[in-house]
Formats: C-alpha cells, structure tokens, sequence
C-alpha cells in the first residue's frame, strides 16, 4: 500500500471483535517491543469491558464505530467474524486507520479488491493477518530449501487439522455462511505451510 507505519512501542492497536483469536492476538502486542492494545470493541459492552479486564487494555467500547473514532487507535486488528471482515477493514480505512485484517482477508474476490481499493485511496498500510508470512520459522525453512540442503523438491504433501475449541467454533469453521470451510478458514493454513 502507499503508506508506511513505523513500529514502536507506541503504535497503538485497536481490536474490533473480542473472541478467542482476539484474546491471542491481544497476548502477542503485550509481549512485543513494538506497540500496546489500546481500545478493544465488541458488539456487546460486557464483553469488551470483560476483554479489557482480562488483557489489561484502558479503554473499550460496546461498538465498533465508536473504536474507530478513537483518536488513540492508530491500527485496527479486524478480529469479527468472517463475513464482516470487508465491511469493517474498509470502514477502518476510511477512518484513516492502518489495518490488520484476520485470515481470511474477504470472503471474495470482490470484497477483497474493494478493501484493497479503500486503503489505498486512504493512505493506509493494510494486510491479512496471515502468521505464517511473516514467522520466523517460515524464512528458516525457505532457507533450507534454497540451499539445497535436502535436495530438489519434486513433490510436496501437506495436510493440516486442528480441533475447534468449543462446539459453536466448530460449526463456524464449517458453515460456508460464516466464511467456513476447507478453503477460507483453515485450508489456507495448510497451503501456506506448505
């Protein structure tokens, strides 16, 4: 995107959504060098004053307009479900704020190409929160195979699988409605990794 952020300890992150992969996402800003967790939102205020307390974050709204009118949040962490993530990744654009959008980005192409379009015409950084980009091990194992250290790669199997937390998490991952399925929730994992 045309913009650039700068990492510090004071980039100040907002999280729209306060499920499990918030709660994480929340723990990994707390250890880093590079930034806080400054507001949370939910669409219930119980919920995102229960997040706040938990994760040590000062403020928190009962919703999501009201966090990106927070002239304390430089960054949005998109954690809603599957299919908000458009619909609040180009809101947050437009309120001017960089965006880290959690896997996958949309639920199409289209949406996809109209959230990449708003944080462009806003100047704002934007990307999916897509771990395996950007961890470490990553850049080792390509490492590896560059340097032709286990020889030619010819064939490449890759199988991934996880166990849902709890039942509702288990039928989101796949309910085609909610942005589930092979492909959108957990199948890219697995292409990634591989």
């Amino acid at each position: 995107m045309a913009s650039r952020i700068s990492p510090s300890k004071s980039l100040r992150w907002g999280i729209l959504g306060a499920g499990a992969i918030a709660d994480e996402f929340s723990d990994g800003v707390a250890a880093s060098s590079t930034g806080l967790v400054h507001a949370v939102a939910s669409r219930s205020v119980a919920k995102a004053e229960r997040f706040a307390a938990a994760h040590q974050v000062s403020t928190w709204y009962g919703c999501y307009e009201d966090l990106l009118a927070d002239p304390g949040v430089d960054i949005v962490y998109v954690a809603t479900p599957h299919p908000m993530h458009a619909e609040w990744a180009i809101k947050a654009a437009r309120a001017g704020k960089h965006v880290l959008c959690e896997k996958p980005l949309t639920v199409s192409l289209g949406e996809a190409e109209t959230v990449m379009a708003a944080a462009q015409e806003a100047g704002v950084f934007l990307m999916e929160a897509f771990m395996y980009r950007a961890h470490p091990q990553t850049a080792v194992l390509l490492d590896i195979l560059k340097s032709g250290a286990i020889g030619e790669i010819r064939a490449l199997s890759v199988s991934f699988g996880y166990r849902p937390a709890s039942s509702w998490e288990a039928g989101r991952v796949t309910d085609a409605h909610l942005g589930g399925g092979g492909i959108l929730d957990v199948g890219c994992s697995a292409a990634m990794a591989g």
